[in-house]
Order: structure tokens, then C-alpha cells, then sequence
């Protein structure tokens, strides 16, 4: 399979998450994770607050990941990076989210292909030859589009490729095709790592795509997080992660956003979803560690 890295989940995939999990993490074989991406507009300012998330880059595992349509303000993100010790940054072309593509970002980038060619350049410029690299999916509304923008992509050494195997239009539903991945896999010039239903079992193990021209291996995110809530030990994990949630953040609403959001991956399986109409109510975090387990609610209770 190659290397396994954790995909960037803005929202979920954050430090206090990659710290609350950090033995499932490491217990899976993972090789490192792409911190969920941060915004770089004009005329920005990086300061502390902003990178909070990160850390520093001393070990060498979080790839940090930046979203924008402006060349010159990545440059200043990712020197930003560098003064923290990161050696690795991404890109990410690939978010499907509607307001994000109206605006010419992620899946956006598909528009304007002499911008994402503008923003390889500055990214390999400013990290170095094989130290930037691109998330993104088979295109945006049709998975013909990333083929066309392959001569554009392979002009720029890379340290991987991440290409998601579906079209922005199809978000996270459907089914993923193989076939054109395959196809886009064989024709970059750059490692590949294969992202999207990576699948991940109750205990780990992912299902990796096949052997393919190019693969360094995959990145998975969606699977990996479902998979925590059947874990003999996730109240335990959980109860870390709460605790963290309560000393970062100011306040019961944004700990209950942070919570549910996390929580939302877990009301299908058959543990929780008894729990999640009543998680889905919860107003205060008391109420929240009253429903998930009683005798641990960040001492609100």
C-alpha cells in the first residue's frame, strides 16, 4: 500500500483531535497527517492565533495545508510555515464546497488554470522542488477535466500528487471511478496518493486501490473517522478530546460544534445511533457529557 497519511478534515482532523487520538492514530500506521487547510487572502497577516492549529513542523508529520486564489499571499503563509519548522506545505484544489468554487478556490482553481499553474510556481519556489504539493480531485464538474490540466500539473516537481476520485459536482456521494484515476495516476509525473472510500475496518486496515503506476499510497480521512466510534475504547478517547476542546475554546456552543461535528460520523453505527437524537439537542456541554458519559462532562456538569 505505500504510505497512508490522514486526510485534512476542516473541522474534525484539527490538533486537539490528532492529540485526543493520537494512539488510534499511530496504532493505524500512519505516516503523517495534512492539517486541515488555512485561508491565504490579500493582504494577510499571519500571526500566533492563526497557526495555533499546527504546532510546529520539528517532526516532520503535518504537512500544513493553505486554500486561496492569490499567489502572492501564499507566499506569505508559507514562509510562515517555514519559520515554524515546516519543510512540506499542499495546496488544496480540491474542496467542493459551492461558496468555496464560487470564489475561485479549491475545485474553483479547475476555472482558471493559468492561477493554479501561478500558484504551483510560487509553492515550489517558496518550499523548494519537491516540498509543495497538490490536493485535488478529477475535476469539477466532469473526471475528464484533471487529464487536461495534467501538462500544467507535471511541469512542477512535486512531492505528491492527491487526487480525489470523484468530481466536485459529486461532493462525497456516488461512487468514486477508478477507471479515471487510473488513467490520471499513470499520467502524472508525481507520486499519487489515492483519496476517496480508501475504506478503513472496525480495527484498522485500509483497502488500498490496486497496484498503479505512480502510487505512493493513500490518504483517508472519512473512513478512519467513522472507524473510531466502534473502538472498545472510544468514551476513554473521547473524554480526552472533550477535555481538550473545554481548555481551547471559550464558551459551551463552540465545544458543542466541535463535538457534534465529530459526533455526526459516528449516528450511523449501531453504538451511537441511539444517542444522536439526544446528542442533536444538546444546549450545554453538561448536557452533552450527560449523554455521551455521565461521570465526565469537563467538569460542567
Amino acid at each position: 500500500m505505500g504510505e497512508l497519511w490522514l486526510a485534512p478534515l476542516r473541522g474534525v482532523t484539527i490538533r486537539a483531535f490528532r492529540e485526543a487520538f493520537a494512539v488510534p492514530i499511530r496504532e493505524a500506521g500512519f505516516t503523517g497527517a495534512f492539517a486541515p487547510f488555512i485561508p491565504a487572502n490579500p493582504g494577510i497577516r499571519v500571526n500566533d492565533r492563526m497557526l495555533a492549529d499546527l504546532g510546529d513542523g520539528t517532526d516532520g508529520r503535518l504537512v500544513p495545508q493553505v486554500i486561496t486564489k492569490h499567489p502572492d499571499a501564499m507566499r506569505v503563509l508559507l514562509r510562515a510555515f517555514r519559520d515554524r519548522g515546516f519543510v512540506r506545505a499542499d495546496l488544496n484544489a480540491g474542496c467542493p464546497f459551492p461558496m468555496i468554487v464560487r470564489h475561485g478556490r479549491g475545485s474553483g482553481l479547475f476555472r482558471n488554470p493559468d492561477l493554479l499553474e501561478r500558484l504551483l510556481a510560487a509553492g515550489c519556489e517558496e518550499m523548494g522542488p519537491g516540498s509543495f504539493s497538490l490536493k485535488i480531485r478529477l475535476g469539477l464538474a466532469s473526471p475528464d477535466e484533471l487529464m487536461a490540466l495534467m501538462p500544467v500539473v507535471n511541469r512542477y516537481p512535486l512531492a505528491v500528487l492527491t487526487i480525489h476520485a470523484r468530481t466536485a459536482k459529486q461532493m462525497y456521494d456516488g461512487d468514486v471511478d477508478m477507471e479515471r484515476f487510473r488513467e490520471a495516476c499513470a499520467a502524472s509525473s508525481n507520486p499519487v496518493l489515492y483519496n476517496g472510500d480508501a475504506g478503513f475496518g472496525e480495527i484498522g486496515g485500509v483497502v488500498p486501490p490496486g497496484n498503479l503506476p505512480n502510487m505512493r499510497g493513500v490518504m483517508v480521512g472519512r473512513a478512519f473517522v467513522r472507524a473510531l466510534g466502534t473502538r472498545p475504547d472510544v468514551s476513554a478517547l473521547l473524554s480526552g478530546y472533550l477535555e481538550r476542546s473545554c481548555a481551547e475554546l471559550s464558551g459551551d456552543r463552540p465545544v458543542l460544534g466541535r463535538m457534534k461535528e465529530l459526533l455526526a460520523y459516528w449516528s450511523e453505527l449501531p453504538a451511537w445511533r441511539r444517542l444522536w437524537p439526544a446528542i442533536k439537542i444538546c444546549r450545554t456541554v453538561a448536557e452533552l457529557g450527560a449523554v455521551i458519559f455521565p461521570a465526565n462532562s469537563c467538569g460542567k456538569a
